[in-house]
């Protein structure tokens, strides 16, 4: 019990001194906004020290003007990233059923492996479709011979008319016959619509297998597409072509980057989500069907101010930052964070590119105070990775 008085004792007092900090101290205000501390004082409405200089004119404690170093203002475009859980499926995928009933006599596949298209899967029994198919070829020659005696015979008037057309008909009768049975025994063997890797196989030889009968499934998966929604509001922000990185689910460290494929034509009224088609290449044959994915798509947006961090104040009002006229003089300029970085802000505020803001000897200034220029950086590059627990969320989480 003792040891828990103590650290609440000490945790009662990290918080006081903290505060005590934030409310008399402005330099503390950057260190504490790092740190995450800042913004839940300010939302809890403890009135926080501003940042202003002596009554000196902006001048330090040696008499002169404040020496700074100031950093130019760059331009970015915010990054909004959806983030949302898909299912993969093949890009061609079908069930194999026999297009007739009988007893399966051969299976010359292995399951699980490549086939070409037109590989026999299975073969049915046909006897009795052979013996059609031969009883067919026994009746057209019969019909060819009396077709060819008849055209003899027309030509010194023997037959009739109607003899010759009767016997016409009996061989295109027998023509279509021959291809009947030529169908029928051509249905008893199952075969691959297109090139794919076959599933299981549901049945053995000797099973009797009728048009119902789901054999086995067989997928082209060297293309892989991922099914996944997004919320309403990105509606037009999204258009096939668009890159997306995607991870199964199973193993987040395997990263794959595909495309936007299709968008949906209609938003879902019950859920307000968008449905997207995103593909991904599958040669290397690493992903199947059926598995879990996470998506990842980046939306550029509007172009913002590029700022340090540094150069980031905060008063009783908010954030702010000194920026320098063109007679170097100091202003205030209020802020709004839109978007943290690794090493820079976005925001939006009265900057444009190429003004400068003060990073560093902040302390002793004060609106219209003039500084002198120790040093002037050059703009922050646009990079473009954002910084993991940002004060505005840059991610949209879209899983359903």
């Amino acid at each position: 019990m003792r040891i828990l008085r103590d650290a609440i004792v000490s945790a009662v007092a990290l918080v006081l001194a903290l505060t005590g900090w934030a409310m008399f101290f402005p330099a503390a205000h950057p260190y504490l906004d790092r740190v995450g501390i800042l913004a839940p004082m300010q939302a809890a409405g403890i009135p926080l020290a501003q940042a202003e200089a002596p009554a000196s004119g902006g001048r330090g404690f040696g008499g002169g003007a404040t020496t700074v170093i100031a950093r130019s203002v760059g331009l970015a475009r915010t990054e909004d990233r959806v983030t949302a859980i898909g299912t993969g499926r093949a890009q061609r995928s079908v069930v194999i059923t026999p297009q007739a009933s009988g007893r399966l006599v051969a299976l010359p596949v292995r399951p699980g492996t490549k086939i070409s298209e037109g590989t026999v899967i299975a073969q049915l029994d046909s006897q009795e479709e052979q013996i059609a198919l031969d009883r067919a070829e026994v009746v057209l020659e019969d019909a060819r011979r009396n077709a060819e005696r008849q055209q003899r015979l027309q030509g010194s008037g023997a037959i009739s008319d109607a003899q010759v057309q009767s016997v016409e008909l009996a061989l295109r009768n027998a023509e279509l016959g021959l291809r009947q049975a030529e169908f029928d025994l051509q249905r008893r063997s199952i075969v691959a619509p297109f090139d794919g890797a076959l599933g299981l196989l549901n049945y053995d030889v000797g099973d009797q297998v009728g048009t119902a009968s789901d054999m086995t499934q067989l997928e082209d998966r060297s293309v892989l597409l991922i099914d996944f929604s997004v919320p309403e509001r990105f509606v037009g922000q999204l258009d096939a072509g668009d890159p997306v990185q995607v991870a199964p689910l199973s193993r987040p460290d395997d990263r794959f980057t595909g495309h936007v494929l299709a968008v949906d034509s209609r938003v879902d009224p019950a859920s307000r989500t968008l449905r997207v088609q995103a593909q991904v290449d599958n040669s290397a044959d690493r992903l199947r069907g059926g598995m879990a994915f996470s998506i990842s798509v980046a939306l550029p947006g509007e172009e913002l101010p590029l700022v340090d961090p540094l150069a980031i104040q905060w008063g009783r009002d908010g954030p702010f930052v000194w920026a320098l006229d063109d007679t170097d003089a100091v202003q205030q300029v209020r802020i709004e964070i839109v978007q943290r970085r690794d090493t820079t802000v976005l925001v939006r505020a009265g900057l444009r590119e190429g003004d400068r803001v003060v990073v560093e000897g902040v302390q002793n200034l004060r609106p219209g105070g003039t500084v002198s220029l120790q040093e002037i950086r050059p703009a922050p590059s646009a990079e473009t990775r954002t910084e993991t627990g940002a004060a505005t969320a840059t991610t949209t989480d879209a899983r359903l």
